[in-house]
């Protein structure tokens, strides 16, 4: 079928986006579902900052390619082989399509899937080769799900049913931003009740980081960006104080008034001046979480003996270390339960020829979940 969606030709266009419109919109050709696939008409996807890193060549995908990793939509089509799922299902996108047998899958941890890994950096499907194609020629995938676009071909795998009074906008956010942001601290931190927490930086996964750790009973909650617009949202979302993080002395200001830093610091921005602020403000003993997605070429320096001598801990967390299956419809029912208002980080509802602007408010940090609706 033809369906209208956003192309990458080329990576590291330069700014404004707007200008250089690295996305172009196209009239691709999709092909049906093949076996154990289905077609989803999307109704909306969330722009999120490893979008912005594609597309600014910081993270290098191979090219053509349809971005967008975030989404919910519609089944309209079931490939052969798919018999658990109906024409008209609500379902929410997995940006890792786990095969359920590898090694990583079979100990419960689907996020780090190895043939699901190598399909994403390919950019094929999990199967296999690719269902998209424009003028004749093959059109990658992004991690599998590519859903800027008004449809898109998916594996079974990546994605999951949800209940049809959950609206379909809301919804998208818990394929990404929802599930990376509360799984750090519920699954790769394992947070206890009472700890002190330090957030760096607050885009979509940070805040949902951030409500996370209040929902998980954080004793004290230190928000820090760049930003004071993001600063004010932290405060009404839960942070108990906030922090510029361009503020003089302010990895001794914060040592000093947690009494050696905090429990769990979680980096969320992608950037290694970040991840080394949340190392530094983490105290003796405890844990540092990297949740944020930086250049493949990022390094960061650290002294190696405060390791050891501290005790300390650095983790990545991957996918928030989520079962999604298991994860999502409970993230979904403290949302449903107002415990979890990942409403309140949606801004603003844009379409498909607004999508370069969009990209620029993004990376300027104008906003902080900007969707893209069909409906």
């Amino acid at each position: 079928m033809k369906t209208r969606a956003a192309v990458l030709r080329e990576l590291g266009l330069p700014r404004p986006y707007a200008d250089s419109k690295p996305l172009r919109i196209e009239t691709i050709e999709l092909a049906p579902p093949g076996d154990g696939e289905v077609m989803v008409r999307i109704a909306a996807a969330g722009l999120c900052h490893s979008d912005l890193s594609v597309i600014n060549g910081a993270v290098p995908v191979p090219v053509p390619l349809v971005p967008g990793h975030e989404a919910s939509g519609v089944i309209e089509e079931l490939g052969p082989g798919v018999t658990d799922l109906d024409i008209g299902d609500h379902v929410v996108m997995m940006f890792v399509a786990s095969c359920g047998k590898c090694g990583f899958c079979t100990e419960g941890r689907p996020a780090l899937c190895e043939p699901g890994r190598g399909a994403n950096i390919r950019g094929t499907m999990l199967r296999g080769g690719t269902r998209i194609t424009l003028d004749g020629e093959d059109v990658h995938h992004m991690l599998g799900v590519s859903c800027f676009a008004e449809h898109a071909v998916v594996s079974r795998e990546s994605i999951l049913k949800i209940d049809r009074d959950l609206p379909l906008a809301e919804a998208a956010l818990f394929g990404c931003a929802v599930v990376t942001g509360v799984g750090a601290v519920l699954n790769t931190a394992q947070m206890r009740a009472g700890s002190t927490v330090a957030v760096i930086g607050l885009g979509g996964v940070g805040l949902n980081t951030l409500m996370a750790a209040r929902l998980a009973g954080a004793g004290r909650i230190i928000a820090i960006d760049l930003l004071d617009n993001k600063l004010d949202l932290a405060c009404r979302l839960g942070a108990t104080e906030t922090h510029n993080a361009a503020e003089d002395r302010l990895i001794r200001n914060i040592i000093k008034s947690t009494g050696g830093g905090v429990d769990y610091a979680f980096e969320t921005a992608g950037a290694v001046p970040a991840l080394e602020l949340a190392f530094a403000i983490t105290r003796t003993g405890g844990t540092t979480i990297s949740a944020g997605l930086p250049d493949r070429d990022a390094r960061m320096q650290l002294p190696a003996a405060v390791l050891m001598l501290g005790e300390r801990t650095l983790k990545g967390s991957f996918m928030g270390s989520a079962v999604p299956t298991r994860d999502i419809p409970a993230y979904i029912e403290l949302y449903r339960q107002g415990r979890l208002p990942v409403d309140q980080l949606m801004s603003e509802r844009i379409g498909l020829e607004n999508l370069n602007a969009a990209f620029d408010r993004l990376a300027d940090g104008a906003s902080i979940r900007q969707l893209l609706v069909f409906e």
